[in-house]
């Protein structure tokens, strides 16, 4: 009978025990806790396009480069946008300095909603670009220089470094000027950027009292000016401007000094690059390039900006990649201020800006969205080197 008493006991026992324990509240699972986590952060996309295959690859590149030096200070810094830490990502794609494939990857970019564009590089793909661009109401910084970019009447469009306009006027003046040409002739490789340069540079020396003897045009896959150079040489001109990049520049002043055309040789800021003086040898002694901006040891931030650049990608600035470091910090602060990574709401902020950087003491835009300060540096070959010759304030 007690056996039976203590069975019947027992069975009680565990069902209370169990009863009990179905009823205890027992904390979450550490897991659980994970949902709740990834809701304070949120990710903001933004696009990158450039040339970074081909020719121009290594201007793409180093723009990149400083974009992700940018990006990953950024998150680093786990800035915070409408309450929650923002992670940035981006999305680069090749554009190949083509207008056509510049607009597909335009498009492609658009389709995956970023909420930003820094890019692209030549102006011949960005200005088709920025129309997809502004008809999604995406913001855009772009390395462009051709006046055309911002000359559209879109309000999302905006630039890295001063325009052609500025550039020309500083380049054809000092040709004459300073370096007392009396025949120039033009050369140029019929992209928007060459093309525009060019332009913006004869003005400046007509207006300087120059004389243009001749007005020439290539492209930009050309290897072989030997056709044009005769031409040239035979006008007895003392300066030739080529309006285009390096990859067209160093094989024309080497052929330009095989067929005895001692010239000077003189071009915009795709020429002032380590690239140049590779392709053009010997050649490239005496010639003289213009630059948007301050040389690297004169900006506000530039002797700081090379070390932490060498850092990471174990190679020197070029020419780019401040500016580009400096587009994406722009874009994010406008960002911060508007507590907003919505284009539309950060975009006013965006028109606003004013902001130290690492290429200028103040960032500041107009209307347009050109750069409302700046300057132009010219360079000149020596010794196998580029050497600032003189800066003109803007």
């Amino acid at each position: 009978m007690r056996r039976q008493f203590l069975a019947h006991f027992s069975i009680i026992a565990l069902a209370g025990g169990l009863l009990a324990a179905c009823g205890k509240e027992e904390p979450p699972p550490a897991a659980s806790a994970a949902p709740a986590a990834a809701e304070e952060t949120v990710v903001v996309r933004l696009g990158f396009a450039a040339p970074l295959t081909g020719p121009q690859a290594h201007y793409g590149k180093e723009m990149q480069n400083g974009i992700v030096l940018a990006l990953d200070e950024i998150n680093a810094e786990k800035i915070r946008i409408g309450g929650r830490t923002a992670k940035f990502e981006l999305l680069a794609e090749d554009d190949q300095a083509d207008p056509k494939q510049g607009a597909a990857v335009a498009q492609k970019l658009a389709d995956a909603k970023i909420q930003g564009m820094l890019g692209h590089f030549n102006s011949g793909t960005t200005i088709p670009a920025s129309r997809i661009y502004a008809e999604a109401g995406i913001p855009q910084i772009a390395m462009a220089t051709s006046p055309q970019y911002t000359a559209q009447g879109f309000a999302t469009t905006f630039r890295a470094m001063t325009s052609d306009t500025q550039q020309g006027a500083v380049l054809g003046a000092f040709a004459v000027n300073a370096l007392q040409a009396k025949a120039i002739a033009i050369v140029d490789d019929r992209t928007a950027y060459g093309q525009g340069l060019a332009d913006e540079f004869e003005k400046a020396v007509t207006a300087a009292g120059g004389r243009v003897v001749k007005r020439e045009f290539t492209n930009d896959k050309a290897v072989d000016f030997r056709a044009i150079l005769t031409s040239i040489k035979k006008t007895g001109a003392d300066l030739v401007f080529f309006g285009g990049a390096d990859a067209q520049a160093g094989p024309m002043v080497a052929q330009m000094r095989e067929l005895g055309l001692q010239a000077q040789f003189a071009g915009g800021e795709m020429l002032k690059s380590p690239k140049f003086l590779e392709l053009a040898g010997a050649a490239a002694e005496g010639a003289v390039a213009s630059l948007a901006g301050l040389p690297l040891d004169r900006m506000p931030g530039g002797p700081g900006y090379a070390e932490k650049y060498k850092a990471k990608f174990g190679a020197d600035v070029a020419v780019y990649s401040p500016y580009a470091y400096d587009a994406a910090r722009v874009m994010v602060s406008a960002m911060q201020r508007a507590d907003s990574a919505d284009p539309a709401k950060y975009l006013p902020e965006l028109a606003k800006t004013k902001q130290p950087g690492i290429t200028s003491a103040n960032i500041e835009y107009d209307e347009k969205g050109d750069l409302k300060a700046g300057g132009i540096t010219v360079y000149k070959v020596q010794d196998g080197a580029w050497t600032v010759l003189e800066t003109a304030g803007m």
